[in-house]
């Protein structure tokens, strides 16, 4: 059970009530999804760096991995979520967001908002502070499979709880 100290009443813990320096993504991630008490399952794996080698050690397909992309959107910090076999379309992407300028987050930047590396970033913004955009296709999926924080962990779980947790925007946010 998560502690609620510092929680307003009336309002459930969110994942940056509970943090501390030495905890890391992996648990902060199943700490989250444990409050929730929605199920999951954790597989350790070879370290992947493409998402279509992700989906070949899960043995799952590549449509099934919700791929995490940092992006600056005007002047703010979000992240991005679509199905690992689709591209960034960044016209919609923009008018989903309501701005101008859209970029992939450097590598300096991903480190600096996240501790991570690229390609390790769960789907999840509200651990590190960002909001989350979500492509609908994806939450239409029976399951997705992310990695957990880790190169080496990954995540499956019901994209259905995975929208019950994060609670993303969602919409077009790919290529067709």
């Amino acid at each position: 059970m998560l502690p609620r100290t510092g929680v307003p009443a009336g309002r459930a813990p969110r994942i940056l009530d509970v943090v501390t320096p030495t905890t890391t993504v992996f648990d902060r991630l199943t700490a989250l999804l444990d409050a929730a008490r929605v199920p999951y399952a954790v597989t350790r794996h070879a370290p992947v760096r493409t998402s279509e080698e992700a989906a070949q050690v899960r043995g799952t397909a590549l449509a099934s991995g919700a791929k995490a992309l940092v992006c600056k959107a005007g002047e703010r910090f979000v992240l991005l979520v679509m199905p690992a076999d689709r591209r960034l379309d960044s016209a919609a992407a923009r008018r989903l967001l309501g701005v101008s300028g859209l970029r992939f987050a450097t590598q300096d930047e991903v480190a600096a908002l996240t501790g991570l590396e690229p390609g390790a970033i769960p789907p999840f913004g509200q651990l590190f502070g960002l909001a989350t955009h979500c492509d609908e296709r994806l939450a239409t999926l029976p399951t997705i499979n992310f990695n957990a924080g880790d190169r080496a962990i990954s995540i499956a779980m019901a994209a259905t709880d995975y929208v019950s947790v994060e609670g993303p925007r969602l919409g077009r946010l790919a290529r067709e």
